[in-house]
């Protein structure tokens, strides 16, 4: 079944509450909607995340295209590998990182639309479910300690057994926030995340403190060009780490598991480049003898079906994954119900990623974007 066409369209989704981190604050999400249409008229959805900005790449994703359109969907690994050349490793440039981001949305329509044409879902197009639930942490958020404080009791009463909380943003704050999070959860097990805030010396001291609150572990607390950074820390602590930010490539995956940098490897389609190379990450995780908690980043409903069928069909998965949808003020997936019940979710096995879009919740963010880009 050859490809006719795809289009690229970006998107605004306003956030529920600010998006409060180390890297600083978010009001809304900006994606870029990809539909990839077949000769029979069958459309596969993706969507992209869209660093540093969605118009620039839209122009690049549109200039890909023409290494797909013409070309059997079922032939998509052959394109994209002669795309990556083509742009991202040509005069000595080597991006992929980058080019990651665009094949994760691409290769995400591309399975899809196959779901779609043979019926199938799409973990069955990745070897086969070997779970049929996937269990998710709750995400806290607040602006102040007191809000995160009220969202960890909703986390408590919708019984969640893992939380999440984002640190950071600076000591007192951090301190401040844990203190009152536990309290709150008693004891639910916590997971924090400090998005690469501290340096090696910073993180030794702030998990000193961090210590009698029973931290389950903490994800990228260094900078994530340094693996070795990682390590230092990981083997003077007893606080459990998590890679995150440092393993945007399957080669990042590799080094942070053949030096010991972690011990968990939270990573994601959009880092890592699609749900195939998913399952690549995880078996090199699982030589490790690590398991790979499923990195969702800030992207819509489209992303979570599609995290949650690779989520289906990693061997090592870990026990506490991450969606960030319901962030969001809008849901642009109408159906199915993507919100987990006591922290667990189940899809049905429908043909694709098995999601159904809001047209009026896609116009309409597809406006605001225009809006906010001043198009």
């Amino acid at each position: 079944m050859k490809i006719t066409d795809i289009r690229v369209t970006p998107i605004r989704l306003p956030l529920k509450t600010p998006y409060i981190w180390s890297q600083g604050v978010e009001e809304a999400f900006t994606v870029n909607l990809i539909e990839m249409e077949a000769a029979d008229g069958t459309i596969g959805y993706g969507e992209t995340t869209t660093a540093p900005d969605a118009n620039a790449q839209k122009l690049v994703i549109e200039k890909l295209t023409h290494h797909f359109i013409g070309h059997s969907v079922f032939d998509y690994a052959q394109c994209e590998q002669t795309a990556f050349r083509s742009h991202f490793l040509t005069f000595g440039a080597n991006m992929p990182r980058y080019a990651n981001q665009m094949f994760c949305g691409l290769e995400m329509a591309s399975l899809d639309l196959i779901g779609k044409i043979l019926q199938r879902p799409v973990w069955d197009l990745l070897g086969g479910q070997r779970r049929s639930a996937v269990s998710y942490f709750y995400f806290l958020q607040g602006s102040t300690v007191k809000a995160l404080a009220d969202d960890a009791k909703t986390a408590v009463q919708s019984g969640y057994p893992v939380l999440y909380l984002k640190v950071g943003v600076n000591e007192a704050h951090d301190i401040s926030a844990v203190t009152a999070v536990r309290e709150i959860v008693g004891k639910h097990r916590l997971r924090l995340d400090a998005n690469e805030a501290w340096d090696p010396a910073t993180a030794l001291r702030m998990m000193k403190l961090l210590e009698p609150f029973d931290v389950e572990y903490i994800e990228q607390p260094t900078p994530s060009w340094s693996l070795q950074a990682l390590k230092q820390v990981k083997e003077r602590t007893a606080v459990a780490l998590g890679a995150d930010q440092s393993v945007f490539t399957l080669h990042d995956v590799y080094q942070a598991c053949a030096t010991g940098a972690a011990d968990m490897i939270a990573v994601g389609p959009r880092e890592v480049g699609g749900l195939k190379p998913m399952i690549k990450a995880a078996a090199i995780a699982e030589g490790a003898g690590l398991n790979i908690c499923i990195h969702s980043s800030m992207t819509t409903g489209i992303t979570t079906c599609a995290e949650h069928h690779v989520a289906r069909a990693i061997p090592n998965l870990d026990d506490g994954n991450q969606i960030m949808w319901q962030l969001l003020s809008d849901n642009i997936v109408s159906s199915p119900e993507l919100t987990p019940v006591r922290g667990v979710l189940s899809l049905d096995p429908k043909p694709g990623l098995g999601f159904e879009l809001d047209i009026d919740v896609l116009k309409n963010a597809a406006e605001r974007h225009r809006r906010f880009a001043g198009g």
